[in-house]
């Protein structure tokens, strides 16, 4: 699966993308008909340290998903977006399922 990755207000190393690419085309096993994912990494001028969001957003026919998560790293976003995700493509498999 595609995944364009937008980073806002810094440059995201190769190693963090890598390790969205991977994390995201884990979805593909739960559902194969994502058409293309869009991930927006931000950090805000918080004295919080939860403050990196994750946002993504998942195509697919007929319907897309968007998951956004603020935490402390970017990686634990991505986890926490990503078993979210998941989530929503299965139970969106299973009603497809009850119409067939």
């Amino acid at each position: 699966m595609k995944v364009n990755t937008q980073s806002v207000n810094f440059n995201a190393d190769k190693k963090l993308i890598d390790f969205i690419q991977r994390r995201m085309d884990k979805l593909d096993l739960f559902y194969d008909k994502v058409i293309q994912s869009d991930v927006f990494l931000k950090v805000e001028n918080t004295s919080d340290k939860a403050n990196k969001i994750f946002e993504a957003r998942l195509s697919v026919p007929g319907d897309s998903f968007v998951v956004k998560k603020q935490c402390k790293t970017f990686e634990e976003g991505t986890d926490s977006a990503v078993a979210s995700l998941e989530r929503q493509l299965k139970k969106r498999k299973e009603k497809l399922r009850a119409y067939l």
